[in-house]
């Protein structure tokens, strides 16, 4: 088994679930509404998405009302962080995570949740998969060296993002296309180094 492979894919899911239930919460909070549309902001009035940092959560929607949307969002994010925890490293766990991820991008989980769900269960897929024989190169040498802080990386700038955002609102606001850019290397990158380091951990032990 790719341990690390496997780590990566369970921060991956524990990020896209539980981004998708907040993303829901807000939604249901909205109540028994229509949208204006099929892409939403998950957070309602007086949020107004220029002037806070996660621009009111956008999302987008196949249903015509909030509340059904935001309760499916809670399920499904739910169902992602569940599966994620305890049934990733199963035969085809990778890709009911990113089947289920899928379904959380139409149904109000945000756009980067089921994204960060959907390479996760990428991931997965790869939990069980043979690694080559020959010893690993220079690069995957240097990459497996790097392991785990991409990941770690990632974790903090997702999971503590909102926290400050909340009491510095323009301050993160300010510098979010950096926190895009961090978020969009960042993935790539655990899920490279993360191979490296099954790949040196397997050569050392044969």
């Amino acid at each position: 088994m790719r341990k690390a492979t496997k780590n990566v894919a369970i921060v991956f899911g524990i990020a896209a679930g539980a981004a998708g239930i907040e993303h829901g919460i807000f939604e249901i909070l909205q109540g028994n509404t229509r949208p204006a549309g099929l892409m939403i902001a998950s957070i309602g009035l007086p949020c107004v998405p220029e002037e806070i940092w996660n621009a009111c959560e956008p999302a987008m929607t196949v249903l015509p009302n909030f509340l059904i949307t935001g309760i499916l969002a809670v399920i499904f994010g739910l169902l992602i962080l569940v599966w994620s925890i305890g049934f990733i490293q199963r035969k085809r766990g990778g890709l009911i995570m990113m089947l289920l991820s899928i379904a959380l991008l139409l149904f109000g989980g945000g756009l980067f949740p089921p994204l960060i769900g959907i390479i996760g269960g990428a991931a997965g897929t790869r939990i069980h998969k043979p690694l080559p024989d020959k010893q690993p190169g220079g690069i995957l040498r240097l990459a497996a060296k790097l392991w785990p802080w991409p990941l770690v990386l990632f974790a903090i700038w997702v999971f503590g993002q909102f926290p400050v955002g909340t009491l510095f609102n323009d301050f993160l606001q300010s510098i979010m296309g950096f926190g895009v850019l961090l978020i969009l290397s960042m993935m790539p990158l655990s899920v490279y180094t993360a191979y490296a380091y099954d790949r040196l951990t397997a050569t050392n032990s044969d």
